[in-house]
């Protein structure tokens, strides 16, 4: 039995090797990526046990993907293998530690991840779940859009907790609109939505978190949860029951954030497994995803919860895990 199912693009993040424009960086890392896996990487070290449903391409991309899922206690029975190349996010880094993607996927060219059809879906591997993640970019281009559908589908039918990341990429898809529509249609769907600050400013036209969170809760009756990461001010978190917490960041030399949210999202679905409050989650997540931000790359800094037992510890905190 697996505590979180992920399904969506997996990919390999080209980290440049120092801040800067592409035609100054001197190089590029290999890393780990692809938002739902991160995610499923961030639940196993948490201490839970997560699945993949995904698409590499038959190069030695996609071994690389597979072997680090494995490696990081990850199942990886439902990943499929396509006669096509592993997708690539080439990454530009920033000083500050933020960062922007540069894609070879769809619509660009041709990728093995949007190459996911519903025929590789097993309904009986979702069923076995307690939560379903996926993320926004998987929706962007079929057969993956349609497989990733079908499994929300599934995982509603079998009262699973559906949790769905928007993680806006907007050369990826057609047009604003069509991304928009797209989302409302999932967005009816989810027991909960975790947003970036500016994805949910952009998708509602509103600036004041909370004001978006009701919104949100007022317009799709199935949200249990509205979560909104705000960067290195914190995190904020209402439920359909009225409660809501917030919890500031944790102050760390921020090297790299790729994955910052997916480490955010892992815990608060641990979190969420546990049974904790509201509050003790944000804390948990703010901390889990402050300490993924001190390495490079998506996952390479994920921590356990030990480590993040004893980070919270050394700030004073008087969470306890």
């Amino acid at each position: 039995m697996l505590d979180v199912v992920c399904i969506g693009e997996i990919l390999v993040d080209m980290t440049p090797t120092k801040p800067g424009h592409y035609t100054n960086v001197p190089g590029f890392l290999k890393n780990f990526g692809g938002a739902p896996f991160n995610v499923a990487i961030g639940v196993s070290r948490l201490g839970r046990r997560s699945g993949a449903i995904a698409a590499v391409g038959s190069d030695p991309f996609g071994e690389f993907l597979i072997d680090t899922l494995r490696k990081n206690n990850v199942d990886t029975s439902h990943i499929v293998v396509k006669k096509a190349r592993t997708t690539l996010a080439f990454i530009t880094l920033y000083p500050s530690g933020e960062r922007t993607f540069f894609f070879y996927r769809k619509p660009w060219t041709e990728t093995a991840d949007t190459l996911l059809s519903p025929e590789d879906i097993d309904p009986e591997y979702i069923a076995g779940a307690k939560i379903l993640h996926t993320s926004g970019v998987a929706l962007t281009h079929s057969p993956e859009r349609e497989a990733v559908l079908k499994a929300i589908d599934i995982a509603k039918e079998n009262s699973l907790i559906f949790v769905f990341d928007p993680n806006v990429r907007l050369d990826l898809w057609a047009s604003l609109e069509d991304m928009k529509e797209t989302y409302g249609e999932v967005f009816k769907l989810a027991d909960a939505i975790l947003f970036a600050k500016d994805e949910a400013e952009l998708l509602f036209g509103e600036g004041d978190h909370r004001l978006i969170a009701h919104k949100v809760l007022k317009e799709y009756s199935e949200v249990k949860y509205v979560a909104i990461k705000l960067g290195a001010e914190g995190a904020y978190i209402l439920s359909r029951d009225g409660l809501e917490a917030y919890a500031p960041t944790f102050k760390v030399k921020v090297v790299d954030t790729t994955g910052a949210g997916d480490a955010w999202a892992a815990a608060f679905e641990v979190g969420l497994l546990e049974g904790w409050s509201l509050e003790k989650i944000c804390v948990f997540a703010n901390a889990t995803a402050s300490i993924k931000c001190t390495g490079y790359g998506a996952v390479n800094k994920l921590p356990t919860r030990k480590q993040v037992e004893n980070f919270l510890k050394e700030r004073g905190s008087n969470i306890r895990l």
